[in-house]
């Protein structure tokens, strides 16, 4: 089962074809689906071919083939992992008991909940990236960009696959209204917050696909963990695609800073944005910025509703079956980080209410071990300079901290010193501003724009000079694909 048949008009497989009442509204589905892409997809670039990745297996080896593809004619598929003999649940008040392949009708409306929410963050982040084309600091990260997009894409279609297979009327009707919600749209907004918010420049998209795609891990890797299969499957799948989004938020912002050190070096200066760069003090507000929105997307810190996901066996734990406990979590409690009379403190909570935390906290660990590899590139250039994650109490507007006001290092402070020090601690509208006019497009192939440095090497073994998106496009061609 692990290959996929390109011949079908939905690649897949999961033997879509044996299901004729499923792939007849799958069919349906399809042209909505690319109207929407041709409206809200990438701007201005339908008809560029663009060197991209497809999956062509679930296999972990040799599961991607990479060709030119125009975005619109790229194969969108349903895939998921390959099912494991004898699955059972692992945790909460069904552990043990044979994993699910159909819904059970007592948890079909929150699972339906869930995948909703899920999918859609995949077609919001394509809406918030679609005029990012226009300013691209090279071809190469054109082609980032487009496979990231085309990702998100294939995404969505994950979940409205589980809809439309598992829940009947009503996964068709969530379906369709994922199409119809548009990011930032003051009538129909996307369900989350952090996906309702611009993505103007190139470093705000290596910060989003870096801490917000990085959220997007977690949350997948929880639901991998669910006793309802398909949806552990599916997400098992989406993760592979997922590392890579992660990459180019990492990968963006280390040559991001490496610019600016050498240009700190050159100069003899850390205010280099005078000499078309970013300072590191810039880089820090946009960081502060973007992982205290993340943060939000993990939820309330005490949370009755992921207790009831994981006793349920709906939502486990950041890799569940690898802990030692005893995976029903009744009498343990965890740390929690709250404010107590203008004070950060650690208090014991049950375990069960403080998952969102648990997650919450494996994401931070991660995305510090991401800083510290920026960290080591400022090192490497003998600069005496780091990058901090704030603390997780600054900037929310969720959980334990949405009433406070809280420093980046994580001291409770009056509105009035906030105010005074919010330039300080988050982008304002004169970083906004330089950043912008930094953004003007690069599209010789080996070229790059003067405020990031060239990639280590290319992609799938070609050289970074190599023409990841051709731009040239026969007469008329624009106009069909738009």
């Amino acid at each position: 089962m692990a290959r996929v048949d390109y011949t079908e008009r939905i690649p897949n497989n999961v033997s879509l074809a044996e299901n004729r009442r499923l792939l007849r509204a799958l069919e349906e589905w399809q042209p909505r689906y690319l109207d929407w892409w041709r409206e809200m997809g990438p701007e201005g670039f339908q008809a560029r071919d663009v060197y991209l990745r497809t999956a062509i297996s679930v296999d972990p080896q040799g599961w991607a083939h990479f060709d030119w593809v125009k975005m619109p004619d790229y194969r969108w598929g349903i895939f998921l992992a390959e099912p494991e003999r004898g699955r059972t649940i692992a945790f909460g008040d069904n552990k043990g008991a044979p994993a699910w392949q159909d819904v059970p009708g007592e948890h079909r409306g929150t699972l339906r909940r869930l995948i909703v929410t899920q999918g859609d963050t995949e077609p919001a982040s394509v809406e918030q990236q679609r005029h990012l084309g226009r300013t691209t600091p090279s071809l190469y990260d054109l082609r980032n960009l487009f496979q990231v997009n085309v990702e998100e894409g294939r995404h969505l279609w994950a979940m409205v696959y589980l809809l439309h297979a598992h829940f009947g009327r009503d996964g068709r009707e969530e379906a369709d209204a994922l199409l119809q919600r548009r990011s930032g749209d003051s009538d129909k907004p996307r369900i989350l917050g952090a996906f309702n918010e611009r993505t103007p420049d190139w470093l705000s998209f290596f910060m989003f696909s870096f801490f917000t795609d990085r959220d997007g891990k977690y949350q997948l890797a929880a639901l991998a963990e669910s006793g309802f299969d398909p949806l552990s499957r599916t997400c098992r799948f989406m993760l592979t695609e997922e590392a890579h989004h992660m990459f180019v938020g990492e990968a963006g912002i280390s040559r991001v800073v490496q610019k600016t050190c050498e240009l700190m070096r050159e100069h003899k200066t850390a205010e280099v944005s005078r000499y078309g760069g970013i300072d590191l003090a810039m880089i820090q507000r946009y960081l502060n910025f973007h992982f205290s929105v993340s943060l939000d997307l993990f939820g309330s810190e005490i949370s009755t509703n992921a207790a009831n996901f994981y006793t349920a066996g709906l939502k486990g734990r950041f890799e569940e079956t690898k802990k030692t406990d005893d995976h029903l979590l009744r009498e343990a409690t965890y740390p929690v980080t709250c404010a107590e009379g203008g004070r950060i403190k650690v208090a014991e909570e049950p375990a069960l209410t403080a998952l969102n935390e648990r997650l919450r906290d494996d994401y931070v660990a991660d995305c510090q071990r991401g800083v510290d590899r920026w960290n080591a590139v400022i090192k490497r250039h003998g600069l005496d300079a780091e990058l901090r994650l704030p603390h997780r109490g600054f900037h929310r507007a969720i959980g334990n901290f949405a009433d406070l006001h809280v420093s980046p290092d994580g001291r409770v402070v009056s509105a009035a010193e906030w105010e005074a020090q919010r330039a300080a601690w988050l982008p304002t509208p004169a970083d906004q501003a330089h950043v912008a006019s930094l953004m003007t497009p690069v599209v010789e192939p080996g070229k790059f724009a003067g405020w990031i440095a060239p990639p280590a090497r290319g992609i799938n073994s070609q050289p970074v000079e190599f023409e990841y998106v051709k731009l040239s496009v026969r007469a008329g061609e624009e106009g069909r694909h738009g």
